[in-house]
């Protein structure tokens, strides 16, 4: 692996001011351990990872089309591996996965063409919108372009910091990722 400033903190170093936050999700993956060299940072995120990852309007598959889709534009192999891991947990095959790396069918298409078309245009046309809005609902819309932005700030930080891929994920996914 490349030399990096950030690599993700062990045990160890891990900033006394968010102690209590190693326990949960953000001493759980590679991506929080590196994000701890900022530790107002992390604290702030939680509150908005807890929205974006669990409680968002696009519900858990809705949700890993986007993060998927959008770790692949970003070129991130973190991101897709750990969400090819989490979209198999819930109940995605691999194949409808595989898909979002090109151009799927249905409902997983027009989520993957929104996505596109943020990562491109830096917006969804009207038309889009109201597309999108009609199938999934607005507050979903809402939803999706946020996800979009908060996994573009995880790649950020992943591909700068060459952050790598959890051991158990590498495992799990093999000659998948």
């Amino acid at each position: 692996m490349m030399d990096t400033p950030c690599p993700p903190l062990t045990d160890a170093q891990w900033p006394a001011e968010i102690a209590e936050m190693r326990s949960g999700f953000a001493g759980a993956l590679n991506v929080y351990r590196t994000m701890a060299h900022h530790p107002a940072l992390l604290r702030a995120w939680a509150p908005l990872r807890q929205h974006i990852v669990k409680d968002s309007s696009l519900g858990p598959i809705r949700a890993e089309v986007v993060i998927l889709r959008t770790g692949v534009r970003l070129g991130s192999d973190y991101e897709w591996a750990h969400h090819v891991s989490r979209a198999r947990s819930l109940g995605m095959d691999d194949a409808r996965i595989a898909a979002i790396r090109d151009m799927p069918v249905g409902e997983d298409g027009l989520i993957v063409r929104a996505v596109d078309a943020l990562i491109d245009e830096k917006q969804l046309s009207l038309e889009q919108e109201a597309e999108l809005a009609s199938i999934i609902g607005r507050e979903a819309v809402i939803d999706l372009i946020a996800t979009v932005g908060f996994y573009s700030v995880l790649g950020y930080l992943l591909q700068t910091y060459k952050t790598p891929i959890d051991p158990d994920i590498s495992i799990e996914l093999g000659d998948f990722v």
